[in-house]
Protein backbone atom coordinates (compact mmCIF):
# COMPACT_ATOMS: atom_id res chain seq x y z
CA UNK A 1 0.00 0.00 0.00
CA UNK A 2 1.28 3.44 -0.92
CA UNK A 3 -0.02 6.78 0.26
CA UNK A 4 0.68 8.40 -3.11
CA UNK A 5 -1.74 6.04 -4.86
CA UNK A 6 -4.82 7.10 -2.88
CA UNK A 7 -7.32 9.44 -4.53
CA UNK A 8 -10.03 9.61 -1.85
CA UNK A 9 -9.37 9.35 1.89
CA UNK A 10 -12.40 8.08 3.81
CA UNK A 11 -12.47 9.10 7.48
CA UNK A 12 -14.41 6.50 9.50
CA UNK A 13 -15.35 7.20 13.11
CA UNK A 14 -16.26 4.04 15.02
CA UNK A 15 -17.61 2.31 11.91
CA UNK A 16 -15.94 0.71 8.89
CA UNK A 17 -14.34 -1.82 8.85
CA UNK A 18 -14.73 -2.85 12.53
CA UNK A 19 -18.52 -2.52 12.94
CA UNK A 20 -21.15 -4.17 10.74
CA UNK A 21 -24.19 -2.56 9.16
CA UNK A 22 -25.43 1.01 8.88
CA UNK A 23 -22.77 3.50 7.86
CA UNK A 24 -20.20 0.70 7.56
CA UNK A 25 -22.33 -1.14 5.00
CA UNK A 26 -22.78 2.15 3.12
CA UNK A 27 -19.01 2.77 3.04
CA UNK A 28 -18.27 -0.78 1.90
CA UNK A 29 -20.85 -0.46 -0.86
CA UNK A 30 -19.38 2.88 -1.94
CA UNK A 31 -15.82 1.55 -2.11
CA UNK A 32 -16.68 -1.71 -3.88
CA UNK A 33 -19.06 0.09 -6.23
CA UNK A 34 -16.33 2.46 -7.49
CA UNK A 35 -13.53 -0.01 -8.27
CA UNK A 36 -11.61 2.48 -10.41
CA UNK A 37 -11.24 4.92 -7.50
CA UNK A 38 -8.29 4.34 -5.15
CA UNK A 39 -9.34 4.76 -1.51
CA UNK A 40 -7.45 5.21 1.74
CA UNK A 41 -9.34 4.34 4.94
CA UNK A 42 -8.58 6.05 8.26
CA UNK A 43 -10.39 4.44 11.18
CA UNK A 44 -10.91 6.42 14.39
CA UNK A 45 -11.94 4.32 17.39
CA UNK A 46 -12.34 4.87 21.10
CA UNK A 47 -9.92 2.26 22.53
CA UNK A 48 -8.30 -0.68 20.77
CA UNK A 49 -9.91 -3.22 23.13
CA UNK A 50 -13.38 -1.99 22.13
CA UNK A 51 -13.07 -3.59 18.67
CA UNK A 52 -12.56 -7.22 17.73
CA UNK A 53 -11.25 -7.81 14.23
CA UNK A 54 -12.24 -6.61 10.79
CA UNK A 55 -15.87 -7.24 9.90
CA UNK A 56 -15.33 -6.56 6.19
CA UNK A 57 -12.74 -7.87 3.76
CA UNK A 58 -10.78 -4.93 2.39
CA UNK A 59 -11.58 -4.34 -1.31
CA UNK A 60 -8.71 -4.36 -3.79
CA UNK A 61 -9.06 -0.61 -4.44
CA UNK A 62 -8.29 0.25 -0.80
CA UNK A 63 -4.63 1.12 -1.21
CA UNK A 64 -4.00 2.33 2.34
CA UNK A 65 -5.52 1.55 5.73
CA UNK A 66 -4.60 2.70 9.22
CA UNK A 67 -6.32 2.88 12.59
CA UNK A 68 -6.10 5.29 15.51
CA UNK A 69 -7.66 5.27 18.98
CA UNK A 70 -8.66 8.57 20.56
CA UNK A 71 -8.77 7.45 24.20
CA UNK A 72 -5.83 5.02 24.38
CA UNK A 73 -3.12 5.92 26.88
CA UNK A 74 -0.57 5.28 24.15
CA UNK A 75 -1.79 8.43 22.39
CA UNK A 76 -1.00 10.60 25.42
CA UNK A 77 2.35 12.31 25.98
CA UNK A 78 4.66 11.39 28.85
CA UNK A 79 3.50 12.87 32.17
CA UNK A 80 5.64 15.91 33.03
CA UNK A 81 4.69 19.10 34.91
CA UNK A 82 5.14 22.18 32.70
CA UNK A 83 4.78 25.89 33.32
CA UNK A 84 2.92 26.70 30.12
CA UNK A 85 2.97 30.13 28.49
CA UNK A 86 0.84 33.26 28.60
CA UNK A 87 0.16 32.87 24.89
CA UNK A 88 -1.05 29.31 25.37
CA UNK A 89 -3.25 30.35 28.29
CA UNK A 90 -4.80 33.18 26.28
CA UNK A 91 -5.46 30.95 23.27
CA UNK A 92 -7.01 28.12 25.25
CA UNK A 93 -9.18 30.58 27.18
CA UNK A 94 -10.41 32.18 23.96
CA UNK A 95 -11.17 28.87 22.30
CA UNK A 96 -13.03 27.55 25.32
CA UNK A 97 -15.24 30.63 25.15
CA UNK A 98 -16.22 29.54 21.63
CA UNK A 99 -17.22 26.09 22.91
CA UNK A 100 -19.08 27.59 25.87
CA UNK A 101 -21.03 30.41 24.26
CA UNK A 102 -23.77 30.82 21.69
CA UNK A 103 -23.81 28.75 18.52
CA UNK A 104 -23.43 31.78 16.22
CA UNK A 105 -20.15 32.97 17.77
CA UNK A 106 -17.41 33.15 15.13
CA UNK A 107 -14.92 30.31 15.28
CA UNK A 108 -11.43 31.87 15.57
CA UNK A 109 -8.87 31.06 12.89
CA UNK A 110 -6.50 29.55 15.49
CA UNK A 111 -8.84 26.57 15.96
CA UNK A 112 -8.56 25.76 12.26
CA UNK A 113 -4.75 25.65 12.17
CA UNK A 114 -2.71 22.54 12.82
CA UNK A 115 0.13 24.65 14.14
CA UNK A 116 -2.05 25.76 17.05
CA UNK A 117 -2.18 22.18 18.39
CA UNK A 118 1.30 21.15 17.30
CA UNK A 119 3.29 24.29 18.21
CA UNK A 120 1.30 26.98 20.05
CA UNK A 121 -0.47 24.79 22.64
CA UNK A 122 0.85 21.25 22.63
CA UNK A 123 -0.99 18.24 24.03
CA UNK A 124 1.50 18.03 26.89
CA UNK A 125 0.91 21.70 27.78
CA UNK A 126 -2.83 21.17 27.80
CA UNK A 127 -2.63 18.07 30.00
CA UNK A 128 0.18 18.91 32.41
CA UNK A 129 0.87 22.65 32.54
CA UNK A 130 0.20 25.02 35.43
CA UNK A 131 -1.49 27.33 32.91
CA UNK A 132 -4.00 24.60 32.03
CA UNK A 133 -4.68 23.96 35.72
CA UNK A 134 -5.26 27.68 36.29
CA UNK A 135 -7.60 27.80 33.32
CA UNK A 136 -9.68 24.78 34.41
CA UNK A 137 -9.87 25.97 38.02
CA UNK A 138 -10.98 29.43 36.94
CA UNK A 139 -13.71 28.05 34.66
CA UNK A 140 -14.94 25.84 37.50
CA UNK A 141 -15.26 28.71 39.99
CA UNK A 142 -16.97 30.92 37.43
CA UNK A 143 -19.53 28.51 36.03
CA UNK A 144 -20.29 25.44 38.14
CA UNK A 145 -18.99 25.51 41.75
CA UNK A 146 -21.86 23.24 42.87
CA UNK A 147 -20.49 20.35 40.83
CA UNK A 148 -17.68 18.31 42.44
CA UNK A 149 -14.42 19.67 41.07
CA UNK A 150 -13.12 16.22 40.14
CA UNK A 151 -16.15 15.68 37.85
CA UNK A 152 -15.63 19.04 36.17
CA UNK A 153 -11.88 18.52 35.83
CA UNK A 154 -12.15 15.17 34.07
CA UNK A 155 -15.08 16.31 31.92
CA UNK A 156 -13.02 19.18 30.55
CA UNK A 157 -10.00 16.91 30.03
CA UNK A 158 -12.06 14.22 28.31
CA UNK A 159 -13.77 16.72 26.04
CA UNK A 160 -10.63 18.45 24.86
CA UNK A 161 -7.93 15.75 24.90
CA UNK A 162 -9.10 13.96 21.71
CA UNK A 163 -8.71 17.22 19.79
CA UNK A 164 -4.94 16.98 20.17
CA UNK A 165 -5.00 13.30 19.23
CA UNK A 166 -6.94 14.17 16.07
CA UNK A 167 -4.51 17.01 15.31
CA UNK A 168 -1.59 14.58 15.61
CA UNK A 169 -3.29 12.19 13.19
CA UNK A 170 -3.94 15.08 10.79
CA UNK A 171 -0.26 15.99 10.81
CA UNK A 172 0.73 12.39 10.00
CA UNK A 173 -1.77 11.78 7.19
CA UNK A 174 -2.02 15.24 5.62
CA UNK A 175 -0.27 13.99 2.47
CA UNK A 176 -2.62 11.03 2.03
CA UNK A 177 -4.96 11.20 -0.95
CA UNK A 178 -6.30 14.18 -2.89
CA UNK A 179 -9.89 14.35 -1.62
CA UNK A 180 -11.20 13.91 1.93
CA UNK A 181 -14.58 12.31 2.61
CA UNK A 182 -16.13 12.06 6.06
CA UNK A 183 -19.45 10.25 6.73
CA UNK A 184 -20.08 12.41 9.80
CA UNK A 185 -19.07 15.57 11.61
CA UNK A 186 -17.69 14.69 15.07
CA UNK A 187 -14.04 13.64 15.37
CA UNK A 188 -13.87 12.35 11.79
CA UNK A 189 -15.23 15.66 10.54
CA UNK A 190 -12.75 17.55 12.73
CA UNK A 191 -9.91 15.50 11.24
CA UNK A 192 -11.08 16.33 7.73
CA UNK A 193 -11.49 20.03 8.58
CA UNK A 194 -7.98 20.35 10.06
CA UNK A 195 -6.40 18.72 7.00
CA UNK A 196 -8.53 20.84 4.67
CA UNK A 197 -7.49 24.09 6.34
CA UNK A 198 -3.84 23.01 6.41
CA UNK A 199 -3.58 21.74 2.83
CA UNK A 200 -6.56 23.12 0.91
CA UNK A 201 -7.71 19.62 -0.05
CA UNK A 202 -11.44 19.37 -0.88
CA UNK A 203 -13.58 17.93 1.93
CA UNK A 204 -16.83 16.08 1.23
CA UNK A 205 -19.25 15.53 4.12
CA UNK A 206 -22.07 12.97 4.06
CA UNK A 207 -24.34 12.85 7.09
CA UNK A 208 -26.48 9.74 7.52
CA UNK A 209 -27.99 10.82 10.80
CA UNK A 210 -27.19 14.28 12.12
CA UNK A 211 -24.17 13.52 14.31
CA UNK A 212 -24.51 16.65 16.46
CA UNK A 213 -28.15 15.95 17.15
CA UNK A 214 -27.51 12.28 17.99
CA UNK A 215 -24.72 13.19 20.41
CA UNK A 216 -27.06 15.72 22.04
CA UNK A 217 -29.64 12.97 22.56
CA UNK A 218 -26.97 10.64 23.99
CA UNK A 219 -25.62 13.30 26.36
CA UNK A 220 -29.02 14.34 27.67
CA UNK A 221 -29.75 10.69 28.53
CA UNK A 222 -26.25 9.77 29.77
CA UNK A 223 -26.03 8.36 33.29
CA UNK A 224 -22.27 8.95 33.56
CA UNK A 225 -22.65 12.76 33.67
CA UNK A 226 -23.03 13.88 37.29
CA UNK A 227 -26.07 16.06 38.00
CA UNK A 228 -25.98 17.90 41.34
CA UNK A 229 -28.78 20.36 40.73
CA UNK A 230 -31.68 20.80 43.11
CA UNK A 231 -35.14 19.48 42.25
CA UNK A 232 -36.33 22.93 41.14
CA UNK A 233 -33.27 23.40 38.96
CA UNK A 234 -33.82 20.01 37.32
CA UNK A 235 -37.44 20.83 36.51
CA UNK A 236 -36.53 24.14 34.87
CA UNK A 237 -35.98 22.36 31.55
CA UNK A 238 -32.30 23.21 31.19
CA UNK A 239 -29.51 20.65 30.99
CA UNK A 240 -26.89 20.84 33.73
CA UNK A 241 -23.63 22.62 33.01
CA UNK A 242 -21.52 19.54 32.20
CA UNK A 243 -24.10 18.33 29.69
CA UNK A 244 -24.19 21.78 28.14
CA UNK A 245 -20.41 21.81 27.77
CA UNK A 246 -20.43 18.45 25.96
CA UNK A 247 -23.31 19.50 23.68
CA UNK A 248 -21.70 22.83 22.79
CA UNK A 249 -18.42 21.09 22.04
CA UNK A 250 -20.02 18.81 19.46
CA UNK A 251 -22.02 21.70 17.99
CA UNK A 252 -18.84 23.71 17.57
CA UNK A 253 -16.80 21.00 15.85
CA UNK A 254 -19.86 20.31 13.71
CA UNK A 255 -19.86 23.92 12.54
CA UNK A 256 -16.11 23.71 11.94
CA UNK A 257 -16.68 20.73 9.64
CA UNK A 258 -19.57 22.43 7.84
CA UNK A 259 -17.43 25.51 7.23
CA UNK A 260 -14.57 23.42 5.81
CA UNK A 261 -16.70 21.22 3.55
CA UNK A 262 -16.92 21.79 -0.19
CA UNK A 263 -20.11 19.73 -0.43
CA UNK A 264 -22.48 18.83 2.41
CA UNK A 265 -24.64 15.83 1.60
CA UNK A 266 -27.71 14.57 3.40
CA UNK A 267 -30.00 11.64 2.59
CA UNK A 268 -33.37 13.42 2.63
CA UNK A 269 -34.86 16.90 2.72
CA UNK A 270 -35.61 17.18 6.45
CA UNK A 271 -32.00 16.25 7.31
CA UNK A 272 -30.79 19.04 5.01
CA UNK A 273 -32.92 21.56 6.91
CA UNK A 274 -31.47 20.35 10.23
CA UNK A 275 -27.95 20.76 8.84
CA UNK A 276 -28.74 24.38 7.97
CA UNK A 277 -30.06 24.97 11.51
CA UNK A 278 -26.79 23.61 12.92
CA UNK A 279 -24.73 25.96 10.76
CA UNK A 280 -24.34 24.47 7.28
CA UNK A 281 -24.26 26.84 4.29
CA UNK A 282 -27.40 25.99 2.30
CA UNK A 283 -25.53 26.70 -0.94
CA UNK A 284 -23.19 23.77 -0.23
CA UNK A 285 -25.93 21.28 0.57
CA UNK A 286 -27.49 18.58 -1.59
CA UNK A 287 -29.42 15.34 -1.19
CA UNK A 288 -28.26 11.90 -2.30
CA UNK A 289 -30.53 9.09 -1.08
CA UNK A 290 -29.07 5.72 -0.17
CA UNK A 291 -29.20 3.08 -2.86
CA UNK A 292 -29.28 -0.71 -2.83
CA UNK A 293 -28.70 -3.55 -5.29
CA UNK A 294 -32.35 -4.01 -6.17
CA UNK A 295 -31.81 -7.12 -8.28
CA UNK A 296 -30.03 -8.90 -5.43
CA UNK A 297 -32.63 -8.11 -2.77
CA UNK A 298 -35.69 -8.52 -4.97
CA UNK A 299 -34.56 -12.11 -5.59
CA UNK A 300 -35.26 -12.74 -1.88
CA UNK A 301 -38.98 -11.99 -2.23
CA UNK A 302 -41.28 -14.88 -1.24
CA UNK A 303 -44.97 -15.37 -2.04
CA UNK A 304 -46.13 -16.47 1.46
CA UNK A 305 -49.36 -18.12 0.29
CA UNK A 306 -50.56 -18.50 3.89
CA UNK A 307 -50.34 -14.78 4.55
CA UNK A 308 -47.72 -12.68 6.30
CA UNK A 309 -45.26 -14.65 8.46
CA UNK A 310 -45.65 -13.78 12.13
CA UNK A 311 -42.03 -12.63 12.30
CA UNK A 312 -41.12 -8.97 12.88
CA UNK A 313 -37.44 -8.27 12.29
CA UNK A 314 -35.53 -5.34 13.74
CA UNK A 315 -32.19 -5.12 11.95
CA UNK A 316 -29.86 -2.94 14.00
CA UNK A 317 -27.29 -2.69 16.76
CA UNK A 318 -28.47 -3.33 20.30
CA UNK A 319 -27.90 0.21 21.57
CA UNK A 320 -30.13 2.71 23.33
CA UNK A 321 -30.61 4.98 20.30
CA UNK A 322 -32.38 2.05 18.57
CA UNK A 323 -34.78 1.84 21.57
CA UNK A 324 -34.92 -1.95 21.60
CA UNK A 325 -36.81 -1.82 24.91
CA UNK A 326 -39.83 -0.21 23.26
CA UNK A 327 -39.78 -2.98 20.63
CA UNK A 328 -39.80 -5.61 23.38
CA UNK A 329 -42.75 -3.93 25.12
CA UNK A 330 -44.65 -3.75 21.81
CA UNK A 331 -44.12 -7.47 21.19
CA UNK A 332 -45.55 -8.15 24.66
CA UNK A 333 -48.76 -6.37 23.64
CA UNK A 334 -48.89 -8.11 20.24
CA UNK A 335 -48.41 -11.54 21.86
CA UNK A 336 -51.76 -11.15 23.64
CA UNK A 337 -53.45 -10.99 20.20
CA UNK A 338 -51.05 -13.15 18.15
CA UNK A 339 -49.54 -15.68 20.60
CA UNK A 340 -47.04 -17.10 18.09
CA UNK A 341 -45.61 -13.72 17.07
CA UNK A 342 -41.83 -13.56 16.86
CA UNK A 343 -39.72 -10.43 17.40
CA UNK A 344 -36.18 -10.84 16.08
CA UNK A 345 -33.46 -8.40 17.10
CA UNK A 346 -30.89 -8.92 14.35
CA UNK A 347 -27.61 -7.15 14.97
CA UNK A 348 -24.41 -6.98 17.01
CA UNK A 349 -24.72 -6.84 20.79
CA UNK A 350 -21.17 -5.97 21.85
CA UNK A 351 -21.26 -2.19 21.37
CA UNK A 352 -23.20 -1.55 24.61
CA UNK A 353 -23.10 -4.71 26.77
CA UNK A 354 -24.96 -3.05 29.65
CA UNK A 355 -27.87 -2.04 27.43
CA UNK A 356 -27.92 -5.53 25.91
CA UNK A 357 -28.11 -7.01 29.41
CA UNK A 358 -31.01 -4.71 30.30
CA UNK A 359 -32.89 -5.76 27.14
CA UNK A 360 -32.40 -9.44 27.93
CA UNK A 361 -33.62 -8.88 31.49
CA UNK A 362 -36.69 -7.01 30.22
CA UNK A 363 -37.46 -9.87 27.83
CA UNK A 364 -37.25 -12.37 30.67
CA UNK A 365 -39.26 -10.25 33.11
CA UNK A 366 -42.08 -9.96 30.56
CA UNK A 367 -42.05 -13.71 29.93
CA UNK A 368 -41.15 -13.29 26.26
CA UNK A 369 -38.38 -15.90 25.99
CA UNK A 370 -40.43 -17.77 23.34
CA UNK A 371 -41.34 -14.61 21.41
CA UNK A 372 -38.15 -12.53 21.36
CA UNK A 373 -34.93 -13.74 19.77
CA UNK A 374 -31.60 -11.88 19.93
CA UNK A 375 -29.91 -13.43 16.91
CA UNK A 376 -26.70 -11.39 16.86
CA UNK A 377 -25.36 -10.49 13.44
CA UNK A 378 -26.88 -12.42 10.55
CA UNK A 379 -26.76 -11.80 6.82
CA UNK A 380 -29.96 -10.08 5.75
CA UNK A 381 -30.18 -12.48 2.79
CA UNK A 382 -30.84 -15.23 5.34
CA UNK A 383 -33.52 -13.45 7.38
CA UNK A 384 -35.48 -11.26 4.93
CA UNK A 385 -37.27 -14.17 3.23
CA UNK A 386 -38.58 -15.29 6.63
CA UNK A 387 -39.98 -11.93 7.78
CA UNK A 388 -43.51 -10.67 7.59
CA UNK A 389 -42.50 -7.19 8.71
CA UNK A 390 -39.38 -5.21 9.40
CA UNK A 391 -39.25 -2.43 11.94
CA UNK A 392 -37.09 0.29 13.44
CA UNK A 393 -38.05 1.77 16.80
CA UNK A 394 -35.18 4.26 16.94
CA UNK A 395 -35.19 7.68 18.58
CA UNK A 396 -32.89 8.95 15.81
CA UNK A 397 -32.17 7.67 12.30
CA UNK A 398 -31.04 8.82 8.90
CA UNK A 399 -32.13 6.78 5.90
CA UNK A 400 -31.60 3.17 7.02
CA UNK A 401 -30.35 0.81 4.34
CA UNK A 402 -31.97 -2.11 6.16
CA UNK A 403 -35.43 -0.71 5.42
CA UNK A 404 -34.73 -0.15 1.72
CA UNK A 405 -33.25 -3.65 1.42
CA UNK A 406 -36.39 -5.07 3.05
CA UNK A 407 -38.57 -3.07 0.65
CA UNK A 408 -36.81 -4.62 -2.34
CA UNK A 409 -37.50 -8.05 -0.85
CA UNK A 410 -41.19 -7.20 -0.50
CA UNK A 411 -41.15 -6.73 3.28
CA UNK A 412 -43.22 -3.76 4.57
CA UNK A 413 -42.00 -1.71 7.51
CA UNK A 414 -43.22 -0.02 10.67
CA UNK A 415 -40.95 2.86 11.72
CA UNK A 416 -40.87 5.51 14.39
CA UNK A 417 -41.23 9.07 13.14
CA UNK A 418 -37.53 9.88 12.79
CA UNK A 419 -35.18 10.59 9.91
CA UNK A 420 -36.50 9.63 6.49
CA UNK A 421 -39.34 7.48 7.87
CA UNK A 422 -42.16 9.45 6.22
CA UNK A 423 -40.31 9.64 2.91
CA UNK A 424 -39.64 5.89 2.86
CA UNK A 425 -43.07 4.76 4.05
CA UNK A 426 -45.38 7.26 2.34
CA UNK A 427 -43.28 8.76 -0.46
CA UNK A 428 -42.09 12.36 -0.65
CA UNK A 429 -39.64 12.74 -3.51
CA UNK A 430 -42.27 13.67 -6.11
CA UNK A 431 -45.94 13.15 -6.98
CA UNK A 432 -45.26 9.75 -8.53
CA UNK A 433 -43.52 8.62 -5.32
CA UNK A 434 -46.52 9.65 -3.23
CA UNK A 435 -48.88 7.92 -5.68
CA UNK A 436 -47.18 4.57 -5.02
CA UNK A 437 -48.90 4.50 -1.63
CA UNK A 438 -47.89 3.38 1.85
CA UNK A 439 -45.16 0.79 2.33
CA UNK A 440 -46.12 0.28 5.98
CA UNK A 441 -46.79 2.67 8.83
CA UNK A 442 -45.06 5.44 10.80
CA UNK A 443 -45.76 5.84 14.53
CA UNK A 444 -44.55 8.06 17.35
CA UNK A 445 -41.29 7.60 19.25
CA UNK A 446 -41.24 5.39 22.37
CA UNK A 447 -44.89 4.37 21.96
CA UNK A 448 -45.25 0.57 22.30
CA UNK A 449 -49.05 0.82 22.05
CA UNK A 450 -48.90 2.53 18.65
CA UNK A 451 -46.24 0.10 17.44
CA UNK A 452 -48.29 -2.90 18.51
CA UNK A 453 -51.41 -1.59 16.73
CA UNK A 454 -49.45 -1.18 13.51
CA UNK A 455 -47.88 -4.64 13.84
CA UNK A 456 -51.24 -6.30 14.51
CA UNK A 457 -52.96 -4.52 11.61
CA UNK A 458 -50.31 -5.55 9.09
CA UNK A 459 -50.01 -9.13 10.32
CA UNK A 460 -53.76 -9.77 10.45
CA UNK A 461 -55.06 -7.77 7.47
CA UNK A 462 -53.68 -9.62 4.46
CA UNK A 463 -55.04 -7.13 1.92
CA UNK A 464 -53.33 -4.24 3.70
CA UNK A 465 -50.11 -6.21 4.02
CA UNK A 466 -50.10 -7.16 0.32
CA UNK A 467 -50.70 -3.54 -0.71
CA UNK A 468 -47.87 -2.32 1.53
CA UNK A 469 -45.37 -4.89 0.31
CA UNK A 470 -46.19 -4.07 -3.33
CA UNK A 471 -45.65 -0.36 -2.62
CA UNK A 472 -42.40 -1.12 -0.79
CA UNK A 473 -40.97 -3.06 -3.71
CA UNK A 474 -42.07 -0.46 -6.27
CA UNK A 475 -40.61 2.45 -4.28
CA UNK A 476 -37.23 0.76 -3.82
CA UNK A 477 -37.01 0.00 -7.56
CA UNK A 478 -38.02 3.52 -8.62
CA UNK A 479 -36.06 5.74 -6.20
CA UNK A 480 -33.35 3.91 -4.28
CA UNK A 481 -31.10 2.08 -6.73
CA UNK A 482 -27.40 1.53 -6.23
CA UNK A 483 -26.58 2.69 -9.77
CA UNK A 484 -27.89 6.23 -9.23
CA UNK A 485 -26.24 6.44 -5.79
CA UNK A 486 -22.83 5.40 -7.15
CA UNK A 487 -23.01 7.72 -10.15
CA UNK A 488 -23.73 10.68 -7.87
CA UNK A 489 -20.57 10.02 -5.83
CA UNK A 490 -18.46 9.31 -8.92
CA UNK A 491 -19.45 12.78 -10.17
CA UNK A 492 -18.67 14.42 -6.80
CA UNK A 493 -15.24 12.79 -6.61
CA UNK A 494 -14.53 13.77 -10.21
CA UNK A 495 -15.27 17.44 -9.50
CA UNK A 496 -13.23 17.42 -6.29
CA UNK A 497 -10.22 15.73 -7.92
CA UNK A 498 -10.35 18.23 -10.76
CA UNK A 499 -10.47 21.12 -8.29
CA UNK A 500 -7.46 19.77 -6.35
CA UNK A 501 -5.37 19.25 -9.49
CA UNK A 502 -6.20 22.80 -10.64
Amino acid sequence: MTKAAAQVTLLAEGTYPYVRGGVSAWMHDLVTGLPDTAFAIIFLGSRKQDYSGLKYKMPANVVHFEEHYLFDDSERPRRELLDGTKKAYALVTGIHEVFRKAKNMRIPDEVKKLDFYIKDVTFAQFLFSRSAWKFISGQYEAHCPKIPFIDYFWTLRNIHAPIWVVAGIARRIQGLGSVLHSPSTGYAGLLGALIHYHTGKPLILTEHGIYTREREIDILKAQWIQDNRTFLEKTSGEANYLRQVWIRFFKTIGRLCYDASDEIISLFDHALEIQVVYGADRNKTRIIPNGIDFKRFSALKREHKDGPPRIIGLVGRVVSIKDIKTFIKAIKIVSAHIPDVQGWVIGPQEQDPEYTRECLMLTESLGLQENIKFTGYRKVDEVLPEMGLTTLTSVSEGMPLSIIEAFAAGVPAVMTDVGAAHQLIYGAIDAADKAIGAAGEVVGISDPQALSRAYIKLLTDRGHWEACRAAASKRAAAYYTREEFLQSYADIYGRALKKWRA
